[in-house]
């Protein structure tokens, strides 16, 4: 497995930004052909962490990593590149995040992928909901909110 990239958007080169935004518009936004407004803001908040894998040319797998408060993590934008799934790379990112990170971590999950995040030690903590694609809210991708919480020994 390649080495797993952990950094804040200011010590991130430009280029490999660039990169970070094609791959995520391309999972996100082409290939599941939902139109939204990719860039929200959040990439450059100081304490949102990029983590990612790289192949020799740019990140192939990705996630990014948003502080909602001193007890919880939000992890978001998980994508792989097509031609690089099935390959380990988003688990060891999410085992990268629950390995570095304190705190509760919430996610809201594609509902297909429900029983993968389950099986990372994830649970369902409320009701499904489709996040809209673009202008028309009614045509969306089923979601569902889960969180990750530590064992206390």
């Amino acid at each position: 497995m390649s080495d797993i990239f952990d950094h804040p958007f200011h010590e991130i080169e430009p280029l490999t930004f660039y990169e970070i935004l094609r791959l995520r518009i391309d999972v996100f936004v082409v290939e599941q052909n939902c139109p939204y407004p990719e860039l929200d803001g959040f990439d450059i908040d100081l304490d949102t962490r990029h983590i990612w894998i790289a192949d020799e040319e740019s990140p192939v797998s990705y996630l990014r990593v948003l502080r909602e408060n001193k007890e919880v993590n939000r992890i978001s934008r998980v994508a792989t590149s097509l031609h690089n799934r099935h390959r380990g790379m988003a688990e060891s990112l999410i085992e990268h995040v629950i390995n570095t990170t304190s705190g509760e971590l919430v996610l809201d999950a594609q509902a297909y992928l429900e029983d993968w995040y389950e099986e990372m030690g994830f649970m369902t903590n409320g009701e499904a909901f489709e996040e809209g694609c673009g202008r028309d809210v009614n045509s969306g991708i089923l979601h569902v909110p889960m969180v990750y919480k530590r064992k206390i020994d």
